[in-house]
């Protein structure tokens, strides 16, 4: 049986822009992330950059890789406009996940396949489907970088789908598309769930507590203090930052402190034009999108040191004066530049005065990180492994550069692509061995990639 590829990357994006645009998002924007995703997921592969940039009509090098370095964070996480869609409930949510899919899938094809591409595609793909409220069963990734190779048909790990293997993808809705916001009870019990970050919860539910009492007091016409929404979150990468941000964003919606609760997740170069002048207008366009939300800067000391970084934290001033009953601003990234960024405006230092701090992870939650990113993509990490992965954690050093959480999402992404190696020349793999991953696999620098 040979592998067909049902759709090429500029038919895949042409789709989600199909799916955008009935869910009343420009086309341009689904356009922009869907690339940026595809670039995120095939930058390692070989001459990724030119097959890129001939799907959609153009673009350089450089382009591929400024969108590879946006689309990273949605390796892990749902895009912007998918977290939008299912903050507001829409009926596309889960549509516009799949189109995300294929567009994951598609990306597979840039390039000469390697193995951290097909385990950022599973990833990636699981992530955006995981966020609709989905259930993926979808075909094996052994094959993937041997085109002659033979898929089983079983259910295995969210990834390339159509290009790479025999069979076709199918998703299965697990729950209806939400048509409204999720309890503040859900929610909380969202972020209790959460790995680790214990002194992150009880400041969060501090929070709650006090903007819960300040709406109540006011629904009965007493007199309260003007307490600031907006947070400063402090940590080193990797540290679960963007999930709680995720989770504040719903939290305060269903607070009804903010109309819609999506979170829009930018840094210093989507606030930042070329010239004075354009940054004022870029970053107020950003702002709008984040209108009912969360605005998440990421590394926003970025923002200091030179007049266009300057002229976006005015404006930023600006529009959360001008936005404070609508928008929330949570800026993070190392603890002692943050306190540098935040003292160094007055108009900064006056709306940001909750400062939340994100602890490094302990080797016992890497491990439970691991083993919850694997289940999630319908993988299963031998105890071999588990035990492997402890090991490789005792010898790694640990530091501000340290990836916390990135660093089991990254060993997992690469594992997945070792696994499929492995097993490029087993013609009829069982359902366990597509799903178990091995010490071996967890070995990235003793695998080889297909030449």
């Amino acid at each position: 049986m040979t592998t067909t590829r049902t759709l090429t990357l500029d038919q895949a994006i042409e789709a989600l822009t199909g799916v955008a645009e009935s869910a009343g998002v420009p086309a341009s924007t689904a356009r922009s992330e869907g690339s940026a995703l595809a670039a995120a997921v095939a930058e390692s592969a070989p001459g990724a950059a030119a097959s890129w940039a001939e799907a959609l009509g153009g673009g350089t090098t450089q382009d591929f890789f400024d969108a590879a370095t946006r689309g990273r964070r949605w390796r892990a996480a749902p895009t912007a406009i998918l977290n939008s869609l299912v903050a507001q409930g829409s009926s596309r949510t889960l549509a516009y996940a799949e189109a995300l899919a294929e567009v994951v899938s598609a990306a597979c094809g840039l390039g000469e396949p390697t193995m951290r591409v097909i385990g950022n595609a599973s990833v990636a793909a699981a992530a955006q489907l995981t966020a609709a409220g989905a259930r993926t069963t979808l075909p094996d990734l052994a094959g993937a970088s041997t085109p002659s190779a033979h898929s089983s048909g079983g259910p295995v790990a969210p990834g390339s789908t159509s290009e790479l293997a025999s069979a076709e993808p199918t998703t299965e809705p697990a729950l209806p598309a939400p048509v409204k916001h999720r309890s503040l009870d859900e929610l909380l019990a969202e972020l209790d769930a959460l790995i680790g970050l214990e002194r992150v919860k009880r400041e969060i539910h501090r929070q709650v507590a006090i903007l819960r009492v300040e709406r109540l007091r006011s629904d009965a016409g007493m007199k309260s203090p003007t307490i600031t929404r907006h947070l400063v979150f402090t940590g080193n990468p990797g540290t679960g930052k963007t999930t709680v941000a995720r989770l504040v964003s719903g939290i305060y919606a269903a607070l009804e402190l903010l109309s819609k609760g999506q979170l829009i997740e930018v840094d210093r170069s989507e606030l930042v034009a070329g010239y004075l002048g354009q940054t004022a207008v870029k970053t107020a366009e950003v702002v709008v999108t984040a209108v009912g939300g969360v605005l998440f800067i990421d590394e926003a000391y970025s923002l200091t040191g030179d007049q266009y970084g300057t002229e976006a934290v005015d404006t930023l001033v600006k529009e959360m004066e001008d936005r404070r009953d609508d928008l929330v601003v949570i800026v993070a990234g190392y603890p002692a530049p943050m306190e540098e960024f935040i003292a160094a405006n007055p108009g900064l230092a006056s709306r940001f005065r909750t400062t939340i701090e994100f602890d490094d992870y302990r080797d016992d939650e890497l491990v439970e990180i691991l083993t919850m990113l694997a289940r999630d993509s319908d993988y299963e990490l031998t105890a071999d492994a588990l035990a492997h992965f402890r090991e490789l954690l005792a010898t790694t050093p640990r530091g501000g550069t340290f990836g916390n959480g990135r660093f089991s999402r990254n060993t997992l992404e690469a594992a997945i692509g070792a696994h499929a190696w492995r097993l490029r020349d087993v013609e009829a793999p069982t359902t366990e061995q597509l799903r178990q991953l091995l010490p071996q696999d967890l070995d990235e620098d003793k695998q080889g990639d297909p030449a």
